[in-house]
């Protein structure tokens, strides 16, 4: 990949999972009128988040990043973002605390609208129709007019991004965030939970902790990191042509930035050396991830490396695999051993969602809370192992009081799926499940820092 990288320099390479947009001009004016939108996101704020994911690399912090599968134009609001933000406080407090490190908080938000599909087509009774690729291309009900791809929707999908970040901006400096607010950020529905109790202890503490602070003389509001959170934003990097629209030069540097998101990845269906994905990420000096599946091979591996991170930069490349708790083992390992020989620096994180995906008799997908926990606790073993840094999870997940996953403190079964299903693609970790993992984490993180992850008993659990 010697030759000279511009931003559509992809457009010359194969590229996979695009939508078949009948209008070609259609889709050009709507690109080239992105092109002269304001950016979402801001070049310092991507080096910002650079560095702080080179302290999880060298071990000094833990990436927590999670959100939407597929956010929705139809959920979007106030409430929702509000919520969403609320669980990622209150999981980070637990893993900050108990793990005695500091949390890089990463959402799924503020431009997770595009889904890779396995097949380009649908099929229901009888009738064929393209597959839905999230609310940036197409609608998910099914008939013709809904399922054609509408260059327009990127329009609406960066609208609804420039909102969310607003809102996100507001709540992380606006006071939400201050760490005196810990009590309020439980949210109503989980009042009577297992989950809330243990989450109460915890505030207690921290503002017993504060209250301590302040009688010995310290003046808290003068801290503003007890004041204000760091919030980024993350998406997979699909649809290239709104990617291009929004890569932008650095007034300071000189360098060129994706102003979609702070931080974007290439899933595991787009990661061909070859392909467009790899050449568009090859030459943006955002901190971007790389999705590792059962397929992904060590040597090729290394060779994606080279590619996504010749200078060995820390805190610019974010291995997320995501093998399912039965492959976990069988492939992380040789993964970790390749790039440790080599010399690579790079954040480890465990994406425990995508594949243990199973299908349910009611034909709802659904992932069983065990198995999603299995993955961690595996992640955190074979690290442990191999003398590295455990560094993050990659989950999905809501603020909302959705059944979508069974399992978790409250036991959701497979009747319990159709009673709040809402999810537009791939089934999301509940509010009071995200919280359990969290507290289920932040036990490998102390053990971890102990020097004693415990080895992975047989059945799925602590």
């Amino acid at each position: 990949m010697s030759e000279r990288w511009t931003p559509e320099s992809w457009r010359a390479k194969p590229v996979l999972q695009v939508p078949d947009y009948p209008d070609a001009k259609a889709l050009a004016d709507v690109e080239a009128q992105l092109a002269t939108f304001p950016p979402l996101v801001f070049a310092g704020e991507a080096r910002n988040l650079k560095k702080a994911l080179a302290r999880v690399a060298a071990g000094e912090a833990f990436l927590l990043q999670g959100g939407d599968c597929a956010e929705s134009f139809a959920e979007h609001g106030a409430n929702n973002i509000r919520d969403f933000f609320r669980v990622l406080l209150q999981m980070a407090v637990v893993l900050t605390y108990a793990g005695a490190l500091p949390v890089v908080k990463v959402g799924r938000i503020a431009g997770q609208f595009a889904k890779p599909r396995s097949s380009p087509m649908e099929t229901i009774d009888g009738v064929e129709l393209p597959s839905y690729r999230g609310d940036i291309v197409n609608d998910i009900a099914f008939t013709a007019q809904s399922r054609t791809p509408d260059p327009q929707r990127q329009l609406m999908a960066y609208r609804q991004s420039a909102a969310t970040l607003n809102l996100l901006r507001a709540f992380a400096t606006g006071g939400f965030a201050n760490l005196g607010s810990v009590h309020q950020w439980m949210l109503g529905f989980l009042k009577d939970s297992q989950q809330s109790r243990r989450y109460k202890e915890l505030a207690d503490r921290i503002s017993d902790a504060l209250n301590f602070m302040r009688a010995c003389g310290l003046d808290l509001e003068s801290h503003p990191e007890l004041r204000a959170t760091d919030i980024y934003t993350s998406h997979e990097a699909l649809l290239l042509g709104y990617e291009q629209a929004f890569t932008r030069v650095d007034s300071t540097t000189g360098d060129w930035y994706a102003t979609s998101g702070h931080m974007i990845w290439i899933g595991d269906r787009t990661r061909q050396l070859d392909h467009g994905h790899v050449e568009y990420f090859r030459g943006i000096k955002n901190p971007v991830g790389l999705k590792c599946g059962p397929s992904l091979k060590a040597d090729e591996l290394l060779r994606l490396i080279d590619v996504l991170n010749p200078d060995n930069e820390p805190g610019r490349l974010t291995l997320i695999t995501r093998f399912g708790s039965d492959k976990v083992a069988d492939h992380l390992p040789q993964l970790i051993r390749a790039v440790q020989r080599e010399g690579r620096v790079v954040v480890w994180s465990c994406d425990p969602m995508h594949g243990n995906t199973i299908s349910s008799n009611s034909g709802y997908k659904t992932r069983p809370f065990d198995r999603i926990l299995s993955e961690v606790k595996s992640f955190f073993t074979i690290h442990a192992a191999e003398g590295t840094h455990a560094g993050g999870v990659h989950l999905e997940m809501t603020g909302q009081d959705v059944t979508e996953c069974i399992g978790g403190a409250r036991a959701i079964t497979y009747e319990n799926l159709s009673d709040r299903y809402h999810t537009v693609c791939d089934p999301r970790l509940n509010a009071e499940q995200s919280i359990d993992m969290a507290f289920l984490i932040a036990e490998l993180l102390k053990q971890e820092r102990g020097g004693k992850v415990k080895p992975m008993p047989v059945a799925a659990g602590l």
